[in-house]
């Protein structure tokens, strides 16, 4: 959540001491239980109070530095509930880099080797973000486009109206190449289709949205659940830490503890951060079948294509077609398939037949039963199944 910010890389800058407001109180000292709190304070100093190497995922959403000139009214004169709070206001470019580049210094330490970070943004602050990211060595692996299905409308009609946010996913630098993305999960839950990097998801309203006792909302840039639910199963597996370093109301420690993970908030503001205590008291975790995450198809046994034709689902003379009847290849008794005067693999084939450098025989190849196409993939599951399991 964008949130009531700290503002410490920039107290070098005079001109930043004015907006500096602390809430009191007293500095987490190392050693603490950390998960599952909000640490209240100046976000950097507080980072700076966590252990080197002890959180599994970080999603922050920074201040945007939207640089308002003026209320903003609506065609009736009615006004804009804006973000004009002071936590988004920095006096320069510079002093808002010293603080992006001070933040993001102590979160990349508090990163596991393999952990990843989202960062959340608008064309205000993103690429000033991600060029410091990259000067830090964070390795970006996707910026992803939250399209809102119901964004405010440019009043004054001088601009398009303004109906994205940008997230960008980084992993800890070049070298983490083990990090946590459930590519099998994501892409049975939609319709067998990769995910792709513009997600549609409306803004958060209704019941979600806090409200405080007049009716108006509790933060301005509060973020649907569902998008944070997204990150963190894309991104986490259960019983991880995730770290929110500009918690505002808690959408991530809400999200996080339905999801079975834990978390860690920071948060400057009390009224903010009370707001999300209590909504995180009120979430239930779902339980662990819910959570479970199917195998993906990596860590599943190898099978070889030989073992399909030792147990009698494919015999040596049968002939295998792709998915149009394109191409026909003769199977061998040694697991290998012919085309021709060619002998290979069922991946090498069908690399071959189609002229590209690599190919999934397993999804490439069908056999023909009862009249009808059936993949090879299928005899391949059944096989595992008659394995001893873990």
């Amino acid at each position: 959540m964008a949130s009531s910010r700290s503002n410490t890389a920039a107290r070098a800058v005079t001109s930043s001491a004015r907006r500096m407001t602390r809430v009191s109180s007293p500095v987490v000292q190392p050693g603490d239980t950390y998960r599952d709190r909000i640490l209240r304070g100046d976000c950097v100093e507080q980072l700076k109070s966590l252990p080197t190497a002890s959180v599994d995922l970080v999603f922050a959403d920074p201040p945007y530095n939207l640089q308002l000139e003026g209320a903003l009214n609506r065609p009736d004169q009615s006004l804009v509930d804006a973000v004009d709070d002071d936590w988004d206001k920095f006096s320069s470019f510079a002093d808002y880099d010293a603080f992006t580049k001070a933040w993001l210094t102590e979160v990349q330490r508090v990163m596991k080797p393999n952990a990843t970070l989202w960062v959340i943004g608008s064309y205000h602050n993103i690429f000033r973000v991600g060029a410091i990211m990259q000067d830090l060595g964070f390795w970006i692996l996707n910026d992803v486009i939250w399209r809102k299905a119901n964004p405010m409308p440019n009043f004054r009609g001088r601009r398009f109206t303004n109906a994205h946010e940008t997230m960008i996913w980084a992993s800890r630098n070049a070298a983490s190449k083990s990090y946590t993305f459930h590519y099998d999960a994501l892409k049975a839950a939609n319709e067998d289709t990769q995910v792709r990097s513009d997600w549609y998801l409306p803004l958060c309203t209704g019941g979600e949205r806090l409200k405080d006792s007049k009716g108006s909302k509790v933060h301005p840039t509060q973020k649907p659940e569902q998008l944070l639910a997204r990150v963190i199963l894309s991104s986490s597996n259960p019983g991880d830490v995730i770290l929110d370093p500009f918690f505002g109301t808690g959408t991530t420690g809400a999200t996080a503890k339905r999801l079975g993970r834990h978390f860690i908030g920071i948060e400057r503001d009390d009224s903010y951060a009370k707001a999300a205590e209590a909504r995180i008291a009120k979430v239930t975790p779902l339980d662990d079948h819910a959570l479970a995450l199917a195998p993906t198809k990596r860590s599943e046994p190898r099978v070889p294509f030989s073992s399909v034709i030792e147990a009698g689902h494919i015999k040596p003379g049968d002939h295998l077609v792709d998915s149009q009847k394109r191409y026909r290849a003769l199977v061998k008794a040694d697991g290998s398939l012919t085309i021709g005067p060619v002998s290979g693999s069922i991946h090498k084939i069908g690399a071959l037949v189609q002229g590209l450098p690599a190919c999934n025989g397993w999804s490439f190849w069908h056999i023909e039963r009862s009249g009808a196409l059936q993949s090879i993939d299928h005899f391949r599951t059944e096989i595992r199944k008659t394995l001893p399991q873990d």
